[in-house]
């Protein structure tokens, strides 16, 4: 499957993609070789027909009655999602959150880590926290191009996001997985994901009714 087609994959189904590879290493690691899409999808929650478009849409198939091969699939999946060398990514405002976030994430995936952090607070500049070296939110630009740094983590309190709008203009930074409220004006560049927490658990509420 050819770059350009890739990058036409529905968000969806990216989503899901790396849903799967999480289960499906959790399961390979117990000992399954193979898997049917009803398993799969069971699992999910979703239906197996969903399953098999995710994996026809990114010319996954399976030979035989077998089910898929999950070391396969994994491999395969690893393709699709990962970059070719490792994408370092930063972190802005290394607060309580940030920091469980680092220590979850970093080790879980081998082409995806959190390098460093960023805050303006003197008693965590200079430090290491969770593991990663903490910087002053006024050398951004220069670390992130030190680092390669291509993806910013926003958990910064919501009140001072937009602040930090233009250095990640400057930096070439190609996305944003933004954990606070508030909308940011990024231009067509960068691709940013908002992850509001509030949104999320009213939305998980209305729907408990």
């Amino acid at each position: 499957m050819t770059t350009e087609l890739l990058t036409k994959l529905p968000e969806r189904t990216i989503e899901r993609l790396s849903e799967y590879r999480r289960t499906l290493l959790t399961l390979f690691e117990k000992g399954h070789s193979y898997i049917y899409s009803h398993e799969l999808a069971g699992i999910h929650s979703i239906t197996a027909v969903q399953v098999r478009r995710d994996l026809m849409l990114i010319g996954f198939s399976t030979v035989g009655k077998k089910g898929y091969n999950v070391r396969q699939l994994i491999d395969f999946i690893g393709t699709i999602l990962d970059s070719p060398v490792t994408c370092n990514v930063a972190v802005i405002g290394m607060g309580n959150l940030a920091q469980a976030i680092t220590h979850y994430f970093n080790g879980k995936r081998s082409k995806l880590r959190i390098v460093v952090g960023f805050d303006i607070d003197p008693e965590k500049v200079g430090q290491k926290i969770a593991d990663v070296d903490c910087y002053h939110t006024d050398d951004f630009v220069n670390v992130v191009r030190m680092f390669n740094i291509k993806v910013v983590l926003l958990t910064l309190p919501t009140s001072v996001a937009t602040s930090v709008t233009e250095i990640i203009k400057k930096a070439d930074i190609r996305g944003v997985l933004n954990f606070t409220s508030v909308t940011l004006n990024l231009g067509d560049g960068v691709y940013v994901e908002d992850y509001d927490m509030i949104t999320l658990l009213e939305k998980v509420a209305y729907f408990s009714k």
